[in-house]
């Protein structure tokens, strides 16, 4: 079993004391998006934790608790962008914080378990396609040699995120802006010897040496677990989606970071009603078991067979 922490909101930067609480109990209790009422109790054991993927704008938080991971394979997603504060109004500096915390986060764990990820691109008149040239590039210079591989996807329209598109002019990107975009993004990779990755992307950009992506990545799992991983597709993604099946932990409308093109939020109201009722002694994130409340233990396992190791 993989477990995703979280694409429905950043456990890292604000749940973090939550999920090794989690860790610690050995399960979760996740409620269904789409019936709240019934709810997963989910093991987290190692001996069925293949691995935990992390999808974070700040793991400061779990920097030195990372020992309590020890008996567990995990990467992180690190979204690192250069965006200021009218497209992520709550994410922390990234001169002051975050490209610190990136630095550290590598040095700890391996350059190889820290993903960065540059998404999604938005383009208007602040942020044009050279404004994200120059600090993709200014990043990737700082980051050298703290990572392998950068994951980009291009700004996607949702009804939960229409009105911030209206409310900051973001429209979805053109097909030669994305071409162009990803022709300068290629070539300041190949300077400074890293891989890009699309993430959810239909376009076909192999041209620029750019390949579809799998954020959950069955390959990477099995290099860290060290067997051969039985894994599928996740159905639950979008087709253009190349992530293997997992679990996700996570909870919609409880990010606090406010990004502008976020589709887990609906609204500030609703995510601040959901932060308050969070207690990190609880098995349920931003949430406490009702009378209607089902609960239902999830049948999982290891998907490692490590007799499969001398294939490998």
């Amino acid at each position: 079993m993989i477990i995703s922490a979280s694409r429905r909101t950043d456990i890292p930067a604000f749940y973090s004391e939550w999920f090794f609480n989690r860790i610690k109990a050995g399960d979760v209790l996740v409620r269904n998006p789409m019936n709240t009422h019934q709810i997963s109790r989910i093991k987290l054991t190692p001996d069925v934790v293949d691995c935990i993927v992390f999808w974070t704008k700040n793991p400061k938080p779990m920097l030195e608790r990372l020992d309590e991971l020890k008996d567990y394979n995990y990467y992180f997603q690190f979204t690192l962008n250069s965006y200021a504060k009218d497209i992520e109004p709550s994410v922390p500096s990234k001169d002051k914080e975050l490209i610190q915390t990136f630095k550290s986060l590598s040095d700890k764990i391996g350059k190889e378990r820290v993903i960065w990820r540059y998404d999604p691109i938005i383009v208007n008149e602040k942020y044009t396609a050279e404004y994200h040239f120059k600090y993709f590039e200014k990043l990737a210079e700082i980051l050298d040699g703290k990572f392998g591989k950068c994951v980009i996807s291009f700004v996607d329209y949702y009804k939960k995120n229409a009105t911030n598109f209206k409310n900051n002019n973001i429209s979805e990107l053109s097909f030669e802006s994305i071409r162009q975009i990803a022709k300068a993004f290629s070539e300041i990779a190949k300077r400074k010897n890293f891989t890009i990755n699309t993430c959810a992307e239909e376009i076909d950009l192999s041209e620029f040496g750019i390949e579809h992506g799998k954020c959950i990545d069955d390959k990477l799992i099995e290099k860290l677990a060290g067997g051969w991983l039985s894994v599928s597709k996740d159905k639950n993604q979008r087709d253009e989606c190349g992530c293997v099946e997992s679990i996700d932990i996570g909870v919609y409308n409880t990010c606090l970071h406010e990004c502008k093109y976020c589709y887990a939020n609906y609204s500030k109201n609703t995510v601040l009603a959901n932060f308050n009722k969070y207690d990190a002694n609880s098995p349920l994130l931003c949430s406490f078991l009702g009378e209607d409340d089902k609960i239902t233990d999830r049948k999982v396992k290891s998907m490692i067979d490590t007799q499969l190791k001398m294939w490998m």
